[in-house]
């Protein structure tokens, strides 16, 4: 028996439910894996409140890290005993083992942890491919980068420092300020206490920032897009606050020719060489020293919907991990 946690209809944490069901054998394809650890992320909410919806009744939960149990026919990458982590659709990580499709489980390094691992994989490919894929940084270029106390945002604040970017970040308190400046962000704005974008132009000597990296959405979109160089990059790639209200062409027209995209890290992750190689970056950059993981709370899985509180009204920092 496996323990995993369901909605059966959208809504609040409340709806989160503990439920216990046998886990088969793996088919073409597929694997078993034995999770030790799991992550916690927006997009989980999203998903319980129906802004993502999802068929019902479904499992919850897009990251973890374990062990390969079994392994279907066709898979290559994978055998049996080996550590392994994802971040990777379907949903169903918050759970003490799954079957799932094999293709975007990545092989672990001894070196990381299954903690470790369980708090940057979707957190740590989203920064690979907003740093690499989405539009290509160059050393010396300025990036504003939201909710830079985040999980994702301390993660993209040492990812900026080993790459020469310079970073200017946002949070809702001097102390997450202060968290950011020391993962490497080269100035943090207190929105709470600030206006960001006239702040942000001021330490631009304003010329504004090359590229936006969004994961708030509603509240900070339209200040975002003053912030930007003509001919700048708006990337929005989350909705933490709300859905961006729809945007007139004309505006970023007006704006100075500004560049405007929606992500999501699972349209880079379905590809599976991509995705493999994306993972490699990403344990490269932590084996190196460059990006150090930053767990800030854990829960266990029978608390799941008080991690989802606590995430839900910004009161974490970091990454949030799911202990099974």
């Amino acid at each position: 028996m496996s323990r995993s946690v369901i909605i059966e209809q959208a809504g609040g944490p409340e709806q989160l439910k503990l439920t216990e069901a046998q886990v088969g054998d793996p088919g073409p394809g597929e694997i078993r894996i034995r999770h030790k650890a799991c992550g916690l992320n927006y997009i989980d909410i999203y998903q319980r409140t129906g802004l993502y919806p999802l068929p019902l009744p479904h499992a919850l939960g897009m990251e973890a890290a374990g062990i390969v149990e079994a392994v279907g026919e066709g898979v290559t990458h994978l055998k049996e005993g080996d550590r392994a982590a994802y971040a990777a659709v379907p949903p169903g990580a918050y759970a003490d083992a799954r079957v799932m499709p094999a293709a975007q489980v990545c092989p672990l390094p001894d070196g990381i942890s299954f903690e470790e691992a369980a708090s940057i994989m979707l957190q740590g490919m989203t920064v690979e491919y907003l740093f690499h894929r989405t539009w290509p940084l160059e050393k010396g270029q300025t990036v504003l980068f939201h909710a830079a106390a985040g999980g994702v945002g301390l993660l993209a604040c040492q990812w900026a420092r080993s790459e020469g970017i310079e970073l200017i970040g946002t949070a809702g308190t001097d102390a997450k300020c202060k968290l950011a400046l020391d993962m490497g962000a080269s100035h943090c704005i207190n929105y709470r206490e600030t206006d960001f974008a006239p702040e942000v132009k001021k330490i631009t000597g304003d010329k504004g920032v090359d590229i936006v990296m969004d994961g708030v959405g509603k509240d900070t979109f339209d200040a975002s897009l003053d912030c930007l160089k003509p001919l700048g990059m708006m990337i929005s790639f989350g909705n933490a606050s709300g859905p961006v209200e729809p945007v007139s062409l004309l505006t970023l027209a007006s704006k100075g020719s500004l560049k405007m995209t929606r992500t999501t890290l699972f349209t880079f992750l379905a590809d599976h060489d991509r995705c493999q190689a994306m993972a490699k970056h990403l344990f490269e950059k932590v084996e190196s020293g460059d990006v150090k993981t930053n767990i800030g709370q854990r829960y266990k899985l029978e608390d799941i919907a008080e991690a989802h509180r606590a995430l839900e009204a910004r009161e974490t920092t970091g990454s949030t991990v799911i202990t099974l």
